[in-house]
């Protein structure tokens, strides 16, 4: 009687266990590595969005204030006008036009460009006017058919004056003689004198889109007119500080009717005594008060253990007083005029629920994912600006 070759059921099941425990490991070993192969592209792309983030940021916020050096006209922003703002300064509908005066998670800028469109008005601007005529210092280009003093179509343009009142333009029509403005949101209700300073300029505001719904957070910019586009996602929380001089304005000694500054150490200088601006009474602005004859600080000093810097609140940057006056559509507060460092805040998420765990410490948004394995933290970065025109010497 023969055998046949073949497996018995005790090999069988044998070498089916022995099948499985290596299946079983392969998949043991597959499942960190397809993790790994997930979360680490997604850790990456997480900080350079961080990068973007703070790149873009901390590129225009170090410009801020950065002010005329050509033409007639000399000295930071700051000088007349704030020069950062914690709402949304321009627009259709800023803030400032509907009282709002502060938010924790936007700012708004201003600076000059390296530019040669750099002049004053050579008359008077009516409220609401947009032909100013503009004088033509030595700096100014040569005029052509396509710009005047460099001032093309489409230019950001900014007025000041001396009172710290101010508008935001762009460049309509131009040509060798003439430049036509146009305005954007309320109309102007200032009256600009002539002297008041012209030049090309760099606005902008950063916010923080949430938009729960639509599983959107995003950093955006707007350019100061018209667009907003986001600079980048998966922006989960934006945060403003601000720290100033303790310090308030003082007088450096420069008569008040001399044709050249600085008149103070920082801010609009006040008028002298026998002159009226706005609804302030004879001798006053935003800065400075008259007691018995005399200019004194309006502003209060804010430490008395001579602090260089201290935090300015909310409450400070939203109470007035106002410059140049209660009753301008683009007021703000004088309080802004102190700020020389500003502390940011910035949490980045990823863009895969997958990876993000249920809310609390290491998730602002909660996601899917229920093992710590699996976990990829929000990436949260904390950064201080000093731009560097709200610091020259004083």
């Amino acid at each position: 009687m023969t055998r046949e070759d073949g497996f018995s059921l005790v090999e069988f099941l044998l070498a089916a266990l022995i099948t499985v425990i290596i299946v079983a490991g392969a998949f043991e070993l597959a499942g960190p590595a397809q993790q790994m192969f997930q979360s680490q592209p997604e850790a990456a792309d997480m900080q350079q969005r961080m990068r973007v983030a703070v790149d873009t940021l901390r590129r225009d916020l170090v410009m801020a204030g950065a002010g005329t050096y050509a033409g007639t006209v000399f000295g930071a922003l700051n000088n007349r006008v704030a020069s950062v703002m914690p709402y949304r300064a321009f627009g259709d509908s800023p803030d400032q036009t509907r009282g709002v005066f502060h938010r924790t998670d936007t700012i708004s800028f201003l600076y000059v460009p390296s530019t040669p469109s750099q002049t004053q008005i050579a008359t008077a601007l009516a409220p609401g006017a947009l032909d100013p005529d503009i004088e033509y210092p030595p700096n100014c280009p040569v005029a052509t058919s396509q710009q005047l003093c460099g001032f093309g179509v489409d230019d950001r343009v900014l007025l000041v004056d001396g009172s710290g009142a101010w508008d935001l333009y762009s460049v309509g029509q131009v040509s060798a003689d003439a430049v036509r403005l146009q305005h954007r949101g309320p109309s102007s209700n200032t009256s600009y004198e002539a002297g008041t300073a012209v030049s090309e300029i760099r606005a902008g505001t950063y916010s923080l889109k949430t938009d729960v719904s639509a599983r959107t957070f995003q950093l955006m910019r707007h350019d100061g007119w018209a667009t907003e586009l986001p600079v980048v996602d998966e922006v989960v929380s934006l945060e403003f500080r601000y720290f100033g001089s303790a310090s308030p304005p003082q007088l450096t000694g420069v008569a008040l009717d001399a044709d050249r500054g600085p008149w103070t150490t920082y801010g609009p200088a006040p008028p002298p005594l026998t002159i009226s601006r706005g609804s302030w009474p004879a001798g006053e602005n935003c800065t400075f008060a008259v007691v018995e004859g005399v200019h004194v600080p309006r502003l209060t000093a804010l430490d008395s253990n001579n602090a260089a810097l201290v935090e300015l609140t909310p409450a400070m940057l939203s109470d007035g007083p106002w410059c140049p006056d209660s009753l301008s559509a683009n007021r703000f507060d004088a309080d802004l005029l102190r700020v020389r460092r500003i502390g940011v805040s910035l949490r980045v998420q990823s863009a895969l629920a997958s990876l993000r765990g249920p809310a609390g410490t290491f998730f602002m948004r909660g996601g899917t994912a229920r093992a710590g394995e699996r976990f990829l933290p929000d990436l949260l970065v904390r950064f201080d600006v000093t731009p560097r025109n709200l610091n020259l010497a004083r």
